[in-house]
């Protein structure tokens, strides 16, 4: 009984059969899996909890990529994003940041691309007085900025190898010299290096120092390509629609749709995004057709459905209830929302167009003030031809 008074969950008395251990254990331990929370429960909760960082998507590849950077928020290794441009690397670097114990902290991101080692230096290290023409004064550079937080740097293929050594030092040492001068500084910052080049292929050909690749590659994060993260497309779409934040909301058609996923995304995330920026700024209906979407990707989905003999209402088959509903929305697209028009074109009375609107949820392409009042109460199957 003290046992039970002090947390146990249950006892058995001696002398006991097997028989009834046994089915105490099956018991407790049933209890104990009903009450662990599924893999699917497990996966949502970090979908969630990382959507607040910017990161969109509930693709098994991105799931993967939720899961490594709680590993990352968890430990203060080095970490090392790789994926191709566009694909939101310093998002996740943010992530891992926001999630960890330095989140209060200093996240200071530099993009190494492009900048001398002098520059670079002087950005990340800082500079003393004199140390070059136009020093006037002493100046800390983005690793003491950054201390007792994270510092993010992106493109560093593009470095280098003499930055490189450099920078290995600092990581070694946690310390930096500021440029002209002899004092080392100490600095507490987690370095997330990032590069959309395959680093460890650079290593092999001796364009990256192969000891800060591994002092670097303790965590690795490999964020997938847009065009692999099957049924993000959708999301991310409607995401960058919202926070576009137009009067009316606006919706996406199939065949937009059907042209988003079809197109291959060599911009990844950051393409989708302008192409959804575009769209938003240039469409005057509630409705994003083709057209709204930039040429490219236009084009794209022309020329493939060109290769498939045409794409057409009926290129998939559908149901007669789903062409019924395709056409509706092409007529009410075309007509731009007029009910009347509507019901012209397709030689319907008002009640069956107002009650096919309704029928469908076609309400957000539907005008209000066509003439024709908006119920929404759901009616008995209605035909086209009625």
């Amino acid at each position: 009984m003290r046992a039970v008074s002090e947390g146990a969950s249950d006892f058995i008395a001696k002398p006991f059969e097997v028989a009834a251990l046994a089915s105490l254990v099956r018991r407790h331990l049933k209890a104990h899996a009903e009450a662990e929370p599924s893999d699917k429960e497990r996966e949502g909760a970090l979908i969630t909890e990382f959507s607040s960082s910017g990161l969109i998507g509930r693709s098994v590849a991105m799931v993967n990529v939720y899961k490594l950077i709680a590993h990352a928020a968890r430990s203060d290794a080095t970490v090392l994003v790789l994926g191709e441009s566009g694909t939101g690397k310093e998002l996740v670097a943010r992530a891992v940041h926001d999630f960890s114990p330095r989140a209060n902290k200093p996240f200071l991101a530099v993009n190494c691309s492009g900048l001398t080692d002098t520059l670079l230096e002087d950005e990340l290290f800082g500079h003393a007085r004199g140390a070059f023409t136009g020093a006037t004064k002493d100046r800390a550079g983005f690793f003491e900025a950054a201390d007792g937080g994270t510092l993010f740097l992106d493109e560093l293929a593009s470095t280098s190898s003499n930055f490189q050594t450099s920078l290995l030092r600092v990581l070694q040492l946690g310390e930096v010299r500021r440029v002209g001068s002899t004092e080392a500084r100490q600095v507490n910052v987690r370095v997330i290096g990032a590069s959309n080049a395959p680093l460890e292929e650079l290593v092999s050909a001796g364009q990256f120092r192969a000891d800060l690749f591994y002092r670097l590659s303790v965590l690795t994060i490999e964020l997938p390509p847009l065009r692999e993260r099957t049924g993000d497309i959708d999301l991310l779409a409607r995401h960058f629609i919202e926070r576009a934040g137009t009067e009316s909301p606006l919706m996406l058609s199939q065949e937009s749709l059907d042209a988003l996923n079809a197109y291959p995304f060599p911009g990844n995330v950051r393409e989708l995004e302008n192409a959804m920026t575009r769209a938003t700024a240039l469409c005057s209906a509630a409705l994003i057709t083709l057209d709204c979407l930039p040429p490219n990707i236009s084009a794209h989905y022309g020329s493939a459905a060109t290769t498939k003999n045409s794409h057409s209402l009926i290129d998939d088959r559908p149901t007669m209830e789903e062409l019924q509903r395709r056409y509706l929305e092409l007529v009410l697209t075309e007509v731009g929302g007029n009910r009347r028009r509507a019901a012209s074109v397709l030689g319907l009375n008002r009640r069956t167009i107002q009650r096919l609107i309704a029928r469908y949820d076609l309400f957000s392409l539907a005008d209000k003030d066509s003439g024709i009042e908006d119920d929404r109460q759901t009616e008995h199957h209605t035909s086209l031809d009625e």
